[in-house]
């Protein structure tokens, strides 16, 4: 062997100095091109060729320099472990002994890492769920906390009784009391006029026989005139009083409540004749 082929022997077996430039060696000892590289690791063309030239500082981080130097190196059939310990010596960080715990995750490639919107997610999702367990924390351990007090229950009940009742007796109060209501009934045609106190005219007409009038319950001071009081049969409370007389006689505002009626019947029948009657 000549001096020549020792010493071109020698240059095939020196190994490419760096890191990077021995990644592209075993590719290429591999025939695998950039894009192949790609397609089977799933790293950029560019990544995979700012890894061949030993560019890590362009890489998007430092932990993806070194996870995607180790996804290339076991692609390539070298020790991920040793290139990634290259890799940080190269960046300036100390080499780091894997014996005593496992390799941290290192990704391959950014897109499959873990996007911002899917972190968020996460964290809007560990918030709802935190918010349900306290809920529903609170309803299985402080149940009387939401209950409403039976005492104050009862209470209310009791106030919404006595409103009750109170109402009842004041509709009760407001309904006419019909055991005074003065009423007539005409045995007869005869012609009546019934005001009040103050003039004003509640009934005027000739009432056929069998036809019945009651004076309102409201109706101060009233008054009847009439010309046939023999006609008139009256009643009060549906029980029948005498009548303001037995014969033809003319009376103009004659007292005509329950009291005046009342009173009429415990005194002497004025004489036909007299004033009295003919008022």
């Amino acid at each position: 062997m000549t001096e020549d082929e020792e010493t071109s022997e020698v240059v095939q077996q020196t190994p490419p100095a760096g890191v990077g430039a021995q990644l592209r060696a075993a590719r290429e000892a591999q025939g695998k091109s950039v894009d192949d590289m790609a397609a089977t690791t799933r790293i950029s063309v560019r990544h995979i060729e700012h890894l061949d030239n030993g560019e890590f500082d362009l890489l998007p981080g430092r932990i993806y320099a070194i996870g995607f130097a180790k996804t290339y190196a076991k692609e390539v059939g070298l020790d991920p472990e040793d290139v990634a310990d290259q890799v940080r010596a190269e960046m300036g960080e100390e080499r780091i002994d894997h014996t005593d715990y496992d390799a941290t995750f290192e990704p391959g490639d950014p897109i499959r890492a873990p996007g911002r919107k899917l972190l968020w997610f996460s964290i809007f999702a560990v918030a709802l769920l935190l918010a349900g367990l306290f809920a529903f924390a609170r309803q299985l351990f402080a149940p009387a906390a939401d209950l409403p007090s039976l005492v104050e229950q009862e209470r209310a009940e009791a106030v919404a009784q006595n409103a009750a009742a109170a109402e009842a007796e004041q509709a009760e109060a407001q309904v006419p009391d019909t055991g005074e209501a003065v009423a007539i009934t005409a045995e007869g045609e005869a012609w009546v006029r019934i005001t009040d106190g103050d003039g004003r005219v509640l009934k005027e007409a000739i009432l056929s026989e069998g036809e019945s009038y009651t004076v309102p319950a409201d109706a101060e001071n009233p008054q009847i005139s009439t010309a046939r009081p023999d006609l008139l049969a009256i009643t009060i409370g549906g029980k029948a009083v005498p009548k303001l007389a037995q014969e033809m006689r003319t009376f103009i505002d004659e007292p005509f409540s329950a009291a005046a009626l009342l009173a009429r019947g415990q005194l002497p029948q004025a004489d036909p004749g007299s004033p009295a009657a003919l008022r």
